[in-house]
């Protein structure tokens, strides 16, 4: 079994966000860190919409990534600390949209390990030196400059190590031009190693230090410490120089200090929030911070948005003079979700990469100087510390937005707990439907195949129209001036402004249908109809052109100098402009030997007279190429043979090899009659057509437009539901709309809309835009209310069943416990605390031990809660199973299912433990029109039951240890078997017949059998490695996929022999007598396939993703990913990309520096599975990579493209 794998849809959790002039302009952009991916975001400034520019995958976990700038430079590199054990230095390419990797220096092994560097990174504010540290004792500087050619340099490592010391955090302090120095913060556990008491761990102090390196000597030196509080967590370094005072801000929990060589030092408080049911002895700890400087009258100011783990955003400013800190205050400034890390541009937005949930971009509304919010000043706080001698506690009452104001989001399905993979509304496509999110932010997201199409105008039109154009008045007009609708007797002009309304004195023809619409030259409009051409000068005189003898014009092809039409006998007449303005007819006609059916032309290339190549559809399956050139003009100069007859044709240059025009290559797009959509390059030299890719995209005959999409050509295709072929990072896509059927449409441009698409479906027109390019995905989210562990389908009603829990918070019902004891108290409160939406403060926080859990019915068509059932007593839900019992009193239809959740009271995390687990059955009831549940009963159970799973008409539940058969009482669960067999905790269970498969947290696959003669079940065969497994998928009848909590993908394969001997027992005294092997089950499992994912894997699910397409495993991780795994089918397959992959390994080493083998085989060696996303970094080579690994494989670059291609298409994307 081979495996080739592809991820569909990228990780979007955000690990961390810098920003800085990465292109070398006025403009800043955003870098992020999504895991194994680095990204390019842009902000908009007028739009405040946030484009991906570059996202490239790095093969390595990226740890920490940070920006820097040479003295006296225009442009940001990036430095990266991975688990490569190597420092890459990166710098992004512009013109070829690309990072390049600067300087690539090896230090360390490879993985991420306690003393290899990697873990922490810090800059020089100049630019001058970079310091990475890793967890324990070593810290190495490197020296950055720039040689003669001021290209980047960097030195030798210099050592900064310090043995038996634990690394909290790193800080490059901004000291001016004097030598660099970097803060760190360090607890030296020498002591508390020899020690066997413990005291000295307890008592272990925590050190600000100073390492300054010397330019002078070559060499880092220490040079100041200073004890600071044990609890510090955080440095934030303070603008120095002529900006300010310098020195580190220590962020400890519930105050923050400023501290700095020979200065005195000042502390702040953390606010609290004025809560009455939350904790006091619960400390408040910053998160993350973002520095903003501004000039103000020549002066620099700045100040720091801190953020705390609750989400609550504070501005702190210093008051300073002559380099030495004189105070400092902290107001409360916003709340927003708790973030990762948080970016202030200067053209006043804010970009918050959320820790879970969408991640957002805000505007300044203002700069939170509104004299009503309080604030505390470091003299009041000190002065009351030395009063009370300890830290006195500050509160606030948090409110909604005032100083922010969202603007942008990008969807992030990070962490994602559970999916599904359904088809409920019998699509050409399943959806997938997962859980996502943590507490409040929760939500159950609700994926569909296709590119999201933000609608902006709908308007009904006076009938059914055939189709649409929009057109310029002039060539160099920004916008468009009119949009032209055909209907089947006449044509309707629509002027383009404020409002879309219709005009009359445009010289165009109303009185007849429209076949063709263009602007000519530098500004007339031509208008081709059944009877002839309309060609409208700029000063309103008309030239018109008739049609011979009875004869209709059936299809027309046009650009800005160029016309050819189609007349209904099979006559090709062609038209060009002269440099006079006049339209010229070719002397000589083209007879073509069958029916026309379409007609393209591309666009006049820049600096050309006009498109060399005509393309004409005929009846008899065919497209011929004629040649335009004066001197053999409509000379046939190539022909494709089709598999069906062409409907339309569209001749365009994509930009799929840079990002400047000329960069392109020219295709031919052919739409079918029989919905199929053919893709060919045109050779702009010799007309010749060659690559051929085809794709079904539908029932129905394609129609093929031109648009624009971001900037850059595309075509859009409509068939039963409307397709989008278009470049994005160099690379084409096809993706769906999703978007109802259209029968035509066109650009559009104007003032409100600078890029959209103008279409018609039925009698409506519609206006919308194309975003978030590059994703295969749109999501609709439906919000939740605690964190969602499982969820269900009941089939029967469409509706899914979700068990939803948060630990240590507030359940409605201890809220209302909690306020009645505080007032019985006298506690006085502000009662709108109590009113805070959770979606943006987050539920209360409770101790540890205590529990929020409820259970909802959700319809996903209508995204409403049919029903929530909040549990009570401390009870939390963890597993779910729908069931059809196969004796049940408590229903007379055949086949019913029965929902039944398993919950626990009292649990305790570590160790694992609760005061008693519950079983809950619900019966799907009718009341009013809508599904609800209707609890049976409730059966107590001794421990927490993590797994449940309908078994023969009765359930099968793993709880804790045991494993459990139970059928349905009238009033209560009845046990009918158990084993105790599994080690630790079942994680999941699956069945087909009486085979049983069970996955412990720690010890991976176990298969059971269930003994019907003696009621029992009998593990018989278990894995030879322990995984702590996290999902896992029966592929078939003896073999099992899952993943780990460590990441790793595997298959295991029960021998054929063991299994078909297993089936022959069926007493079960073979197994009952066989002795154990390895301190395990009798029988081992065969490890078939092994893969390192880089995430950990939430669910598995075998499912074809189109109709009629192959079967594939679908993986979902934590972080948002979406992989699919595809099974290969041929040996010739398999060794072509293993040996592609084999060269890309050689030609495209991974952007971190990590080497592709070696990660892929994090843990265990990868095996029979070939990484795809590696495979299809081919296309992004340069053209002579290209040919030489081409080479190596026999084949030429359009046969790997096209394999490669293939891969993905056969599956569904």
């Amino acid at each position: 079994m081979f495996l080739y794998n592809l991820t569909v849809s990228p990780s979007t959790a955000i690990n961390q966000a810098i920003h800085g002039n990465f292109s070398g302009t006025k403009q800043q952009e955003i870098i992020v860190a999504r895991n194994t991916r680095i990204e390019l975001l842009r902000p908009d400034p007028n739009t405040g919409k946030i484009y991906t520019l570059l996202s490239h995958e790095v093969f390595g976990l990226v740890r920490r990534i940070a920006p820097f700038r040479l003295t006296g430079g225009s442009k940001d590199y990036v430095v990266v600390g991975s688990d490569s054990g190597r420092i890459v230095i990166l710098e992004y390419n512009p013109t070829k949209n690309i990072f390049e990797k600067v300087h690539q220096e090896t230090y360390g092994k490879t993985g991420a390990r306690r003393i290899v560097p990697g873990q922490y990174l810090a800059t020089d504010p100049k630019g001058r030196a970079v310091m990475i540290g890793a967890m324990e004792k070593q810290k190495l500087v490197y020296i950055l400059n720039r040689d003669s050619a001021a290209r980047l340099t960097i030195s030798s490592p210099l050592e900064a190590h310090k043995s038996h010391s634990l690394i909290y955090d790193i800080a490059g302090l901004d000291v001016g031009f004097e030598n660099p120095v970097f803060a760190c913060l360090e607890v030296d556990y020498a002591d508390a190693d020899q020690d066997i008491s413990e005291d000295a761990a307890k008592n272990a102090e925590k050190l600000l230090t100073y390492y300054e390196l010397d330019l002078g000597l070559n060499h880092v030196v220490r040079k100041w410490s200073e004890p600071v509080h044990s609890r510090s967590n955080m440095l934030i370094p303070v603008p120095g120089g002529v900006d300010g005072p310098s020195g580190v801000l220590v962020c400890s929990e519930n105050f923050i200090t400023y501290k700095h060589q020979d200065m005195p030092e000042q502390r702040i408080p953390i606010p609290r929030r004025a809560q009455p049911l939350e904790d006091n002895t619960r400390g408040v700890i910053i998160a993350t911070y973002a520095l903003h400087k501004m000039k103000i009258n020549k002066q620099t100011q700045f100040f720091f948005l801190l953020q705390t783990e609750d989400g609550d955003i504070f501005k702190v400013t210093m008051d300073h003079a002559d380099g030495e800190v004189q105070g400092m205050t902290i107001k409360y400034f916003d709340t927003i979700p708790v973030t990762t890390s948080m970016c202030i541009l200067k053209s006043g937005f804010l970009f918050a990469a959320c820790e879970s949930g969408n991640h957002q971009l805000f505007s300044f509304e203002s700069l939170g100087d509104d004299p009503d919010d309080p604030e505390i000043t470091s003299a009041d706080f000190m002065e009351a510390e030395q009063a009370q001698d300890e830290i006195p506690l500050v509160y606030y009452t948090p409110r909604p937005l005032k100083n922010l104001l969202p603007v942008d989001e990008i969807e992030s399905m990070a962490p994602l707990l559970d999916a599904k993979v359904y088809n409920l509304a019998d699509e050409e496509t399943p959806r997938i439907y997962g859980v996502c999110g943590r507490g409040a932010r929760s939500s159950l997201r609700i994926l569909n195949q296709g590119l999201e199409a933000a609608e902006l105008a709908v308007s009904e039109l006076p009938g059914n129209p055939s189709a649409v154009w929009t057109t310029k008045l002039r060539r160099d007009d920004e916008y468009h001036a009119y949009i032209v609708v055909s209907f089947a007797n006449a044509t309707l002009v629509l002027s383009i402004g404020e409002t879309v309304e219709e005009v009359m004195d445009t010289g165009l023809l109303t009185t007849t249908p429209t076949i063709a619409i263009q602007q000519l030259g530098e500004d007339d409009i031509v208008q081709v109809y059944p009877q002839g051409i309309r060609h409208i000068r700029a000063d309103r005189r008309v030239n018109e052109w008739r049609t011979p003898g009875g004869q209709a014009i059936i299809n027309a092809a046009t650009n800005n100098r160029q016309i050819a039409i189609a007349l209904s006998g099979g006559e090709i007449v062609y038209f060009e402009l002269d440099n006079m303005g006049q339209l010229n007819e070719h002397q000589e006609r083209k007879q073509m030997a069958s029916n026309i059916t379409c007609l393209a032309i591309g666009d006049v290339p820049e600096g050309r007279q006009r498109s060399r190549y005509l393309a004409v559809g005929c009846d008899d399956e065919t497209v011929r190429i004629l040649r335009l050139d004066p001197d053999d003009c409509l000379e046939s100069i190539s022909m494709q043979a089709l598999q069906g007859v062409p409907s339309s044709l569209c001749i365009i240059e994509m930009l799929d090899k840079g990002t400047e025009k000329g960069q392109g290559t020219q295709y031919l797009n052919i739409g079918l009659m029989n919905g199929i959509l053919v893709r060919n390059i045109l050779d702009n030299i010799t007309g010749q057509l060659s690559d051929t890719r085809t794709r079904f995209i539908g029932a129905r005959s394609v129609k093929l437009f031109k648009i624009s999409v971001q900037g850059r050509p595309a075509v859009l295709a409509l068939s039963t539901k409307p397709w989008v072929s278009y470049t994005f990072q160099s690379r084409l896509y096809l993706t769906p709309l999703s978007y109802e059927m259209l029968e035509s449409g066109s650009m559009f441009i104007s003032e409100q809309c600078p890029e959209g698409v103008v279409a018609i479906a039925g009698n409506v027109l519609r206006i919308f835009t194309i975003e978030k390019l590059g994703q295969i995905f749109n999501q609709i989210a439906i919000p939740l209310k605690y964190t969602p562990r499982k969820f269900v389908l009941h089939p029967g009603s469409k509706t899914f069943v979700v068990i939803e829990t948060d630990h240590a918070t507030y359940s409605p019902a201890e809220i209302k416990k909690g306020l009645a004891e505080k007032e019985s108290e006298g506690v006085e409160y502000d009662p709108s605390i109590m009113e805070l939406d959770p979606a943006q403060f987050g539920h209360i926080r409770n101790v540890p031990g205590k529990w929020a859990s409820c259970i909802r019915l959700l319809d996903p068509f209508q995204g409403e809660t049919l029903q929530l059932i909040e549990l009570e007593d401390n009870e939390a839900a963890f597993s779910v199973a729908m069931v059809q019992f196969r004796t049940n009193p408590h229903t007379t239809l055949q086949g019913e299912q029965f929902v039944v959740v398993g919950t626990a009271k009292d649990v305790r995390l570590a160790p694992r433990s609760c005061t008693a687990g519950y079983l809950h059955v619900y019966k799907f009831v009718q009341e009013n029109g809508r599904t609800q549940l209707h609890l049976l009963h409730k059966t107590e159970i001794d421990d927490v039951p993590t797994a449940l799973l309908g078994f023969q008409g009765r359930l099968l539940a793993g709880v804790g240890k045991a494993l459990r058969l139970y059928d349905v009482g009238r009033k209560k669960m009845l046990r009918k078997s158990e084993t105790r067999s599994v080690p630790n905790a079942v994680v999941s269970l699956h069945t087909q017949g009486d085979r049983i498969i069970v996955t412990d947290v720690q010890e991976s696959v176990h298969y059971a059998v269930y003994i019907h003669s003696d009621n029992r079940i009998l593990v018989f065969a278990d894995d030879t490695a322990p995984r702590w497994t996290t999902a896992s998928i029966m592929v078939d009848y003896d073999t099992v996929a899952g993943g780990d909590k460590f990441g790793n993908f595997f298959v295991n394969r029960l021998p054929t022999s063991v299994s078909h001997d297993v089936d022959e027992d069926t007493t079960g005294s073979r197994i009952i007598h066989e002795k154990g092997y390895l301190q395990g089950a009798p029988n081992k499992v065969e490890n078939i396939c092994h893969y390192f994912m880089g995430d950990i894997i939430t669910s598995l699910h075998r499912t074809a993703l189109i109709t009629g397409g192959r079967e594939v495993l679908l993986v979902t991780t934590l972080l948002g990913s979406i992989s699919i795994l595809i099974p290969f089918v041929s040996r010739e397959d398999v060794e072509f990309f293993q040996t592609l992959e084999m060269h890309m390994r050689e030609e495209a080493p991974p952007l971190a520096g990590r080497d592709h083998l070696a990660y892929r085989s994090f843990y265990i060696p990868v095996k029979s599975v070939i990484d795809g996303d590696l495979c299809e970094q081919y296309n992004s080579l340069p053209a002579e990579k290209k040919r030489a690994i081409a080479d190596e494989l026999d084949r030429t670059v359009g046969d790997v493209q096209k394999k490669i291609e293939d891969m993905r298409v056969r599956s569904g994307f």
